[in-house]
């Protein structure tokens, strides 16, 4: 019989709804992980599917505590209600379609978090893991190799909670809990509060998730809903997300997307502001734009760190490089994001234009 009495190092939170096809896959694979003391946390959002009944069959297997948490639905709520209850000194949030191929990820994520934070003379350190997709070869490989590399760089808005989210309960404690108000983005809020107030670091080990959502929904509109999604709540419109629930959902509901409804939208409730508020609305999102123009920088250099076929992260970044010192000093002043703002104009009403002729 294993002894589970011993308190754990680490606490992983699992938050799933109708994911009866994954969670054995993770709970086995998290049973192969050597070198740490864990216990399981799965904080179930109401699942109609036998997921659950998958979790208590692969449970008979694990060499480590597994308990189910219930609660409403709500990637936020479901993970504040697991760390409530959690018992190890280190948090691990993570996906239900995530894997690690290292045996030893977790140990080494320890460690290197650790040392980290006797560097830093703090707990105030969070780490995450490197991130690669699992791709079933229907999008070009090339697609997910920008997300890959971007994950990488500690930058505002590159930090998600598909590289898993790994921290002292004190930090947690401190920088959280994560955002309810929202069925969206509340890893991405955490990730930029732990920015302001401690440190990331980079995981010395990789983690495996899914492309399902691209592969489902399609990787264009999947991405352009996400800087949709992003812009809206920089800019402090989480009304207009509000309005649009449905412009994240939830995996098992996940089908092709049409643009063209959210564009709608969006429009109608741009439409509605006065015309002071409207202009304020895009002067706020072209300095978003603005502040994320080294993306394009950054993609030339990825381009070119693709063909040569090397891998994620390790490439050069010249152009970003030289984005940052030269071009940006230059368009970064309210003239520049007004400029910016009313490009940004434009192409949201092309948009509007070819996704009606596309979609209709």
């Amino acid at each position: 019989m294993i002894n589970f009495s011993k308190n754990p190092d680490l606490s992983v939170i699992i938050p799933i709804v109708n994911e009866a096809g994954l969670i054995p896959e993770l709970l086995f694979n998290l049973a192969n992980q050597q070198g740490v003391v864990m216990e399981v946390i799965v904080s179930d959002g109401g699942s109609t599917d036998n997921t659950l009944e998958r979790v208590d069959a692969a449970v008979q297997t694990c060499c480590f505590p597994v308990m189910v948490v219930r609660g409403d639905r709500g990637r936020g709520r479901q993970m504040n209600a697991a760390a409530a209850v959690c018992k190890g000194e280190f948090l691990l949030f993570l996906h239900a379609d995530s894997l690690f191929a290292d045996r030893f990820a977790l140990r080494k994520a320890l460690d290197a978090l650790a040392a980290a934070m006797q560097k830093a003379g703090h707990e105030r350190v969070a780490g995450h893991f490197a991130l690669r997709f699992q791709e079933d070869g229907k999008i070009p490989a090339q697609s997910f190799y920008f997300n890959e590399c971007k994950a990488r760089l500690d930058r505002r808005g590159c930090t998600h909670g598909d590289q898993g989210f790994l921290l002292h309960r004190s930090f947690f404690a401190a920088a959280g809990p994560f955002a309810e108000t929202l069925p969206m983005l509340e890893d991405t809020r955490l990730a930029e509060v732990v920015r302001k107030v401690g440190k990331w670091i980079l995981l010395p080990a990789e983690i495996f998730t899914s492309a399902r959502r691209f592969e489902t929904e399609g990787f264009a509109e999947r991405q352009m809903l996400n800087a949709v999604m992003m812009a809206l709540a920089a800019i402090g419109r989480e009304d207009f997300l509000l309005e649009m629930p449905y412009i994240y959902s939830c995996q098992d509901s996940a089908r092709r997307l049409r643009l063209l409804p959210f564009i709608n939208r969006i429009r109608e409730m741009v439409k509605a502001l006065a015309l002071r508020q409207r202009l304020a609305f895009w002067f706020s999102v072209g300095s978003y734009v603005l502040d994320n123009a080294w993306q394009l920088a950054f993609g030339m250099d990825i381009r070119r760190s693709c063909r040569c076929g090397i891998p994620a992260g390790k490439g050069a970044t010249l152009c970003l490089e030289r984005f940052d010192r030269y071009l940006k000093p230059l368009i970064d002043h309210p003239p520049g994001r007004a400029v910016t703002a009313a490009l940004v104009w434009i192409w949201f009403r092309l948009l509007c234009i070819s996704r009606s002729i596309v979609e209709r």
